[in-house]
């Protein structure tokens, strides 16, 4: 009896201890996770500022004096970070998609996979990516003015085999890598929630589950952003003479300035969908608001004094007119 209960006492000692250390790993996993998350989405976001730092206040200025007069230098600089973003935003979009679909589908490998060296490294081979992928407009001559959107960008009826290659690599192939990553990881979790495999449901937090959402939608607004320019620049590439003089100028315009206003959508999206951003974008409108709240009264105050108080020129003047009284 004595003998019985010792070893019941054993195995459930064990079996707690086992259960305390898988605990442990999977909080230091998710803290891994959380530190390999955030460095993608920095760099995405980046990316993203990457277009509001120099080549849109120049598209502002284009617009102003109907034309470019800044130079040949400037719309070269101002094309190749306009590349820089686009590309860097699709690639990162791709090795987040990469990251989710190992954690969530791999997970016995991520930690191995990603840890904070690992997942530095990755970004930086992204952007080292996305610089050699630029680095061949100067040499084709595609970073050209376009007076239709007013700004200096690729131009695609610079070379047809090279508009091809750019839309191939720098996008069809992206999206369906990130799609392949995307369906795996909806089907595992549509498979989680019906209880087929069970054994994943530790893995698959609500908060796991949140982000992943995130992102996806990222994914899905960035393709429907760009995939009209994209295959607007893929038809006229394969036929220049016939497809070219077809497309309407309005529908190129349109699809360029959606593609455009892709960099301002992600930080809707997170706010919309992850609380930590709500949280932060409220504390930024708060104090905004409060400064504009307490700001314009100091200054109207200092003015009111500034207006009452009267001048040294009239009160001498008043001073001299009573000493001679």
């Amino acid at each position: 009896m004595c003998i019985n209960c010792s070893s019941q006492l054993q195995s459930r000692l064990i079996h707690k201890t086992l259960l305390q250390q898988e605990a442990q790993h999977f909080k230091r996993s998710s803290l891994k996770n959380e530190v390999s998350w955030n460095i993608f989405v920095v760099s995405l976001a980046v990316a993203d500022l990457v277009v509001a730092v120099y080549p849109y206040p120049l598209v502002l200025v284009s617009i102003v004096h109907n034309g470019w007069n800044l130079g040949f230098v400037h719309c070269q600089i101002s094309g190749f970070l306009m590349g820089l973003s686009v590309i860097g935003s699709i690639f990162n979009i791709t090795g987040i998609a990469i990251n989710r679909y190992c954690y969530i589908c791999h997970s016995l490998k991520y930690d191995k996979l990603y840890s904070d060296k690992n997942s530095l490294c990755y970004v930086l081979l992204i952007w080292i990516l996305t610089v050699v992928a630029i680095v061949p407009n100067f040499y084709v001559g595609s970073l050209q003015y376009d007076p239709r959107v007013y700004s200096c960008t690729f131009a695609q009826s610079a070379s047809s085999a090279y508009t091809i290659a750019v839309v191939f690599f720098h996008f069809i192939l992206p999206i369906m890598i990130v799609t392949y990553c995307y369906l795996r990881i909806w089907i595992l979790v549509i498979q989680v929630r019906r209880r087929v495999k069970p054994e994943f449901r530790p893995k698959l937090t609500p908060h796991d589950i949140r982000n992943f959402v995130t992102m996806f939608v990222v994914f899905v607004l960035f393709a429907v952003c760009w995939a009209p320019l994209n295959f607007i620049g893929l038809a006229v590439a394969m036929n220049p003479d016939r497809v070219g003089p077809l497309i309407p100028e309005w529908f190129f315009i349109s699809s360029y300035f959606m593609a455009y206003f892709n960099s301002c959508l992600n930080a809707i999206v997170y706010g919309l969908l992850n609380q930590n951003f709500r949280r932060e974008y409220k504390k930024i409108i708060i104090s905004l608001c409060t400064a504009r709240m307490f700001f314009p009264e100091s200054s109207n105050d200092a003015a009111e004094r500034i207006k009452s108080k009267p001048s040294p020129l009239m009160t001498n003047n008043n001073q001299v007119k009573v000493d001679s009284v």
